[in-house]
């Protein structure tokens, strides 16, 4: 047993179905009486069920919340949070919406409530990505972990399939790269193996049956692990490329990382074999990053960077940015190395681990 050190994250999770009934509650047990809600443009109906739901303790909405957590719209948001003195945040929604929450709570210190309606797992962490002048930057800080997230299969239902299969494979990178993590531990390895295979036996029923109760169960509970893998430990390569390719290139974050992570696991699986050997396991696959692109075909997930907006004369930019500050990852990051993993996935080659460790 290798040595390690585990610190559980200090955030109450309320899982189940009809579970949204207890927000005004949660609200209430966290002290506070002025809630403002936030949401994406997409989801402003949803949010304001769930302002009325609030009742008197719901201060307003502001649904303007964006992909990659831009600043201008963090700092509009917090005007109006000021303008209605509000005590805490309810985020309903995906990685942007509570995005959004987490970056209010870093400038404010208010409390907050998520309630993810996609399979994400940004609800789970204490990790806050924004974009700034085209550049997105990360900060790991216990300061935006929500304290209470409130995971209600019922408002999944609705998940669209395609938004559903890729929320579900981000989530599972999450889970991957924790596998191979510098400061990876017994418990967080456990859950992350966990949670990789309950998404990948769902997330193609989902296809089928999208109103499907078990397997959208089945889904989220996989997505709370991989959060709560990606809160716990540190990511690498996969982390660092998905966030180049969307905060400098504005691509859409999940089906980046659906993309992306095949040939990431591809460039480390020399490196990282027990690892792989999980993954792999996890996927019902006799090959990890093989096995990862077959998923996402199978939920009819997108499958090159070129089909979502990446142009090929971005590649070598997007190389440079992704090496030019130096990071922890099982492989040694090497400027020709990720130039190929990048071009492939780029034109949708379907990677396997073999061929990069027979390399």
């Amino acid at each position: 047993m290798m040595p390690f050190i585990y610190n559980g994250l200090p955030s109450r999770v309320i899982f189940g179905q009809g579970t949204l009934s207890r927000l005004a509650d949660e609200v209430r047990e966290l002290g506070c009486h002025r809630a403002l809600v936030l949401a994406t443009p997409e989801q402003a109906g949803q949010a304001r069920e769930v302002l009325a739901q609030l009742g008197e303790l719901g201060a307003g909405l502001f649904a303007e919340a964006r992909m990659h957590t831009p600043v201008e719209v963090t700092d509009a948001a917090m005007r109006h949070l000021e303008e209605l003195e509000a005590d805490c945040t309810v985020a309903i929604g995906g990685g942007s919406t509570i995005g959004l929450g987490k970056a209010i709570a870093l400038r404010t210190g208010l409390p907050q409530v998520a309630i993810p309606t996609t399979y994400a797992g940004s609800e789970m962490t204490p990790i806050l990505g924004e974009t700034r002048d085209g550049l997105k930057t990360t900060q790991r800080t216990l300061e935006v972990l929500p304290e209470v997230v409130i995971y209600d299969v019922d408002l999944t239902l609705g998940l669209p399939v395609g938004m559903s299969g890729t929320s579900g494979i981000n989530a599972i990178a999450h889970a991957v790269e924790a596998l191979y993590a510098k400061d990876r531990n017994p418990v967080i390895s456990l859950m992350a193996e966990e949670g990789i295979a309950a998404l990948a036996r769902s997330l193609p029923l989902i296809v089928q049956e999208p109103a499907n109760q078990v397997a959208r169960s089945d889904a989220l509970y996989g997505a709370w692990l991989c959060g709560a893998c990606l809160g716990s430990v540190g990511m690498s390569l996969h982390h660092k490329l998905c966030h180049t390719l969307g905060g400098s290139f504005d691509l859409p974050h999940a089906e980046t990382h659906t993309i992306v992570l095949p040939h990431a696991v591809a460039y480390n699986a020399g490196a990282a074999p027990e690892a792989i050997s999980r993954i792999a396991r996890a996927l019902s696959s006799d090959d990890a990053a093989g096995g990862l692109h077959d998923l996402a075909r199978a939920v009819g997930a997108p499958l090159a960077l070129a089909d979502i907006g990446l142009q090929a004369s971005d590649i070598d930019r997007a190389t440079q940015i992704a090496t030019s500050n130096p990071y922890w990852n099982p492989r040694e990051i090497e400027a020709d190395g990720i130039h190929r993993l990048l071009s492939d996935a780029h034109a949708g080659r379907r990677p396997t681990s073999r061929e990069v460790t027979d390399a």
